[in-house]
């Protein structure tokens, strides 16, 4: 299987440009974690506007690749290691999964920590099957380090995730505006939660944002709303 009927990968990038990807994943062992279930909200995401989608795990890429072929799709697995401490695309049997399920771009862990496979081995490999490479990372000293070992895309997604102090609540804008001063196509990942959000990470320079949690995963937005009607209640009944 390929990826979209888009036969560049300059022309992939100039239908994300501008635009908006959901990211399709929902919580592990969830009531929508199903493969059905992914292929639709990953086609009513497109209904609603979005340019791409960034889908986890070969078989249920294949779903989505066969309901949606000229979407744009961002490929990635995640596994969780005793050996090792991040979790995106980290072996070579994923990224070569990834790429005969259909996706146009494989998301690879670019953090600067303890591999299996060094980003460079795996980005080589997402480029001999024709795929686009895009570097999921935490710093600017990374972008620098995978833009040299072959991404095409910088994500600022593993932002806020990589140690052990508290996530923050907004996206990390100064990362976003340095890498995108370095030239190479860049994607707002982490915690754009609001349209206005959004919208800032277009005018601090990101080419695409992607969105995922405060659309696809319902229980943790229901959660929200709940707590807050909860709050309400707490403090103003007697």
């Amino acid at each position: 299987m390929t990826g979209t009927a888009i036969d560049t990968k300059a022309g992939i990038l100039k239908a994300l440009q501008d635009g908006l990807i959901v990211s399709v994943q929902p919580i592990d062992g969830g009531a929508m974690d199903r493969d059905e279930v992914v292929v639709a909200m990953a086609s009513a995401a497109v209904d609603g506007g979005a340019q791409g989608l960034r889908i986890e795990g070969a078989n249920r890429l294949a779903a989505v690749r066969a309901a949606l072929p000229n979407t744009p799709i961002v490929g990635l697995v995640k596994r969780d290691f005793e050996e090792w401490p991040l979790r995106i695309t980290a072996l070579m049997e994923d990224v070569h999964a990834l790429a005969k399920a259909g996706a146009d771009i494989i998301a690879i862990d670019g953090t600067d920590r303890p591999r299996p496979h060094s980003f460079a081995e795996l980005a080589k490999a997402a480029h001999d099957h024709g795929c686009l490479v895009m570097a999921d990372l935490s710093t600017e000293q990374e972008a620098d380090n995978c833009l040299r070992d072959g991404a095409d895309i910088i994500g600022t997604t593993m932002s806020g995730y990589t140690g052990e102090a508290p996530t923050p609540e907004e996206p990390d804008f100064p990362l976003l505006e340095a890498v995108a001063k370095k030239g190479g196509f860049v994607i707002a990942e982490g915690r754009f939660s609001t349209p206005d959000l959004c919208r800032a990470a277009i005018e601090r320079g990101a080419d695409c944002v992607t969105v995922g949690s405060a659309l696809t995963r319902l229980e943790i937005m229901t959660q929200l709303f709940s707590n807050a009607v909860a709050a309400a209640r707490k403090d103003h009944r007697p």
